[in-house]
């Protein structure tokens, strides 16, 4: 269960993104539109794992950007650095591309071996009373046989589509599969030519 608080953030979440994706040489250009996010729980409770999922207006290339949130500095990630955020519960934080964070990629080999789910979002106040359960915008199941041999988590930057030619090989990869209201693709898979 992730605990998501209706707090001011500044700067925004979609702040952040535009600044991190101006600057990735894969994002594109044109104005973001947000299609949705997903969460995943960090079973220590110490560290925030979302997924965002976003598109450039005139392109229907979907970008995934998945991030952490920490409550401290993650030691050697300083590359990874997506920026920092005041929050108005929690107080500041560190975001980071969650590729660098091992806590995230954890919780994303976990969903690739089919042992984690992602998480139920449920909202609170500022003041911590609780509000309700947040529905899935973005829903995220496994896919595809369980690998015989270990492998490293592969993101998809730009969400892929078996079907698209060059990537009819995912087709059989185990993979986690995003779907949202419109569309739907593979956000990560597990590359068996790297080990874990």
């Amino acid at each position: 269960m992730a605990t998501v608080y209706q707090a001011t953030l500044v700067p925004s979440k979609q702040e952040l993104l535009e600044s991190w994706l101006t600057q990735q040489p894969w994002s594109g250009e044109g104005e973001l539109v947000r299609v949705g996010a997903y969460r995943y729980d960090d079973p220590d409770g110490e560290v925030g794992v979302e997924g965002h999922l976003v598109h450039r207006e005139g392109s229907e290339q979907v970008l995934h950007v998945p991030m952490s949130y920490r409550g401290a500095p993650l030691e050697g990630a300083e590359p990874y650095l997506i920026g920092t955020v005041d929050h108005s519960v929690l107080g500041q934080r560190w975001v980071y591309d969650a590729m660098a964070d091992p806590v995230a990629t954890a919780c994303f080999q976990r969903a690739l071996d089919g042992l984690q789910q992602q998480a139920e979002v449920h909202l609170y106040e500022e003041d911590g009373q609780y509000i309700g359960h947040e529905a899935d915008e973005v829903s995220v199941t496994v896919l595809g046989p369980l690998a015989e041999q270990p492998g490293r988590v592969q993101v998809h930057r730009v969400v892929s589509d078996p079907e698209t030619a060059g990537s009819e090989h995912l087709a059989e990869s185990r993979r986690l599969w995003a779907t949202w209201p419109g569309g739907g693709g593979i956000i990560f898979s597990l590359n068996t030519d790297e080990p874990a």
